[in-house]
């Protein structure tokens, strides 16, 4: 199986590299158009600044070469940021995949730090009801996974498990063939590691 990292200009992507070959996968890190077309499965991680990155993408025209990508993509912490419609990030237009927008956490109470920084329960309830159960968490209960950010997506119908903190967010995501989590699957113990396998197994 052939496993595809977007290069780009995000920092954190080593992380997700040596992840894999813990897991025995030997991943090729490319910001090659016809290496992540061919790819198996297409993981585009990453922590940064939402408008430096996507005008490095507009640039070496992965934004489009992302977009048309037809086997499983997971984005990873600022990758499902940037695989939704817009963020407030640097007030730009991502990737469009997700219907929705991403925005920054304002402090409600003094004790509401920014960045939200720290391990943090996922939940699969929402307020009517359950989610829809997602490929990425199959067999899992209420699991606690990393999380570093100071932007957010609301919670939307695209929305895959859920975390609160100050509010409501959604902590995955899920669109056809793109899924992506907020939390870092990487640095999440064996929990993020099955998370992990998970995607790969699809």
């Amino acid at each position: 199986m052939k496993v595809a990292v977007v290069k780009y200009n995000a920092g954190n992507i080593f992380s997700v590299v040596h992840a894999l070959k813990r897991m025995g996968v030997e991943p090729l890190l490319t910001d090659s158009p016809q290496e992540l077309r061919s790819a198996d499965k297409v993981i585009f991680p990453g922590q940064g600044e939402a408008s430096n990155a996507m005008h490095y993408l507009r640039q070496r025209g992965l934004d489009e070469v992302i977009r048309s990508l037809t086997q499983p993509v997971l984005g990873i912490c600022i990758g499902q940021q940037l695989l939704c419609r817009h963020s407030e990030e640097g007030d730009v237009d991502c990737l469009g995949i997700f219907d929705a927008d991403v925005k920054r956490f304002v402090p409600l109470r003094h004790e509401d730090k920014i960045p939200h920084m720290g391990w943090n329960s996922l939940s699969f309830s929402a307020e009517d009801g359950l989610l829809p159960t997602a490929p990425l968490f199959q067999g899992m209960g209420e699991e606690y996974v990393y999380f570093v950010h100071s932007y957010y997506v609301p919670v939307c119908r695209e929305t895959a498990a859920i975390t609160e903190y100050i509010h409501p967010f959604s902590a995955a995501m899920q669109k056809d063939n793109f899924f992506a989590t907020q939390f870092h699957p990487e640095k999440s113990g064996k929990v993020g590691q099955q998370i992990i396998h998970n995607f790969l197994s699809l």
